[in-house]
């Protein structure tokens, strides 16, 4: 019997089996942009201003802010917060590329980019360390509605302020990004940040526009796949490839199934493993039974892509993006 999958298992980035969909995974699409202020002239436009990155400059935003999360929580802030713990690697991201490293205090077991998040005090992975974070004595927590909920539940009875998100497509990781931008009054950052994903999506779609698109099958973790109503595969669409899923969110596959759709192509995610052990994806695709007769594997077009920027909900997407594109199209994106 098939099971679906919830965004919980997507923590587990560190397990050798599992490939972890960090900040990203299921649950209802987030309220990005959902801003109200005291001053009506920057009500939306600080708030949602990188994803929508239509001017050279965004709206300073005015304080106190409010914006709306996705868990339908109003959050308020006097001013831009000094001492920000967060809760997923995607988060970690977003606030080193709009340049607002310093304010991080705390970040997950799992951060490992940019090197900088290195020397940040570690709260915890799947279970959020909650003593560790209040110790810290954050101004904002950044975190998933999804997979970090019982950690937000916990931290706002103790009245922290906590930010969760949970970006369903590029468009929601680009709004996610100008409202973590405006709270952190990084406005202009974030949208450079944003102007960047925009720009390499483009070059993308222009490239494929025209191009016959194959049949895609995408394996995160063994087993698993994703289907309609996620980012990834969103990501398979604008790279110019036909996702075969056929079952919407996460979920375990039926190898028979896939053989029925026969992929022209498999991508597949590169895993934290030890230097010389074999991609344990890559190693269940080729002892399935009758697999040896789907296209891609005869025409050998079983493609690896790197883990990180390709399940991250934060900047980096775009670099999935594009890996995804050069894989599926590569006469034609380069």
């Amino acid at each position: 019997m098939k099971r679906t999958i919830g965004f919980r298992l997507a923590m587990l980035l560190a397990a050798a089996m599992l490939l972890a969909v960090l900040a990203a995974c299921g649950g209802k699409a987030e309220n990005n942009g959902a801003a109200t202020n005291n001053n009506a002239a920057g009500e939306n436009n600080a708030a949602s201003g990188a994803g929508n990155a239509g001017g050279e400059q965004a709206a300073a935003p005015v304080y106190p802010l409010t914006v709306t999360d996705a868990t339908g929580a109003q959050v308020t802030f006097e001013k831009a917060p000094e001492k920000v713990v967060t809760l997923v690697p995607s988060e970690t991201e977003i606030m080193f590329a709009i340049g607002a490293g310093d304010a991080v205090v705390g970040v997950d077991d799992n951060s490992n980019y940019p090197e900088e998040a290195a020397a940040k005090a570690k709260v915890g992975g799947m279970e959020a360390n909650i003593e560790a974070i209040v110790a810290l004595k954050p101004d904002l927590v950044l975190a998933s509605s999804s997979m970090n909920a019982p950690a937000v539940e916990k931290l706002r009875s103790l009245n922290l302020t906590v930010l969760a998100t949970d970006p369903k497509t590029y468009d929601e990781v680009m709004n996610k990004i100008g409202q973590i931008g405006a709270i952190m009054n990084k406005t202009n950052e974030a949208l450079e940040v944003a102007n960047h994903m925009k720009d390499v999506r483009q070059q993308v779609m222009d490239a494929v526009k025209d191009a016959p698109k194959p049949k895609v099958y995408l394996e995160f973790s063994p087993g698993w796949t994703v289907g309609k109503g996620e980012f990834l595969d969103e990501i398979i669409t604008l790279a110019g490839g036909a996702n075969i899923a056929e079952q919407p969110s996460w979920y375990e596959i039926d190898p028979e199934k896939v053989i029925e759709q026969n992929p022209d192509v498999i991508v597949y995610a590169s895993l934290n493993i030890k230097e010389g052990e074999k991609n344990p994806i890559l190693d269940a695709i080729e002892k399935r039974p009758g697999w040896e007769a789907i296209a891609a594997i005869q025409n050998k077009k079983l493609y690896e892509v790197e883990q990180d920027p390709l399940v991250r909900v934060g900047p980096r997407l775009a670099e999935g993006l594009l890996e995804v594109a050069k894989k599926l199209h590569p006469d034609l994106v380069k």
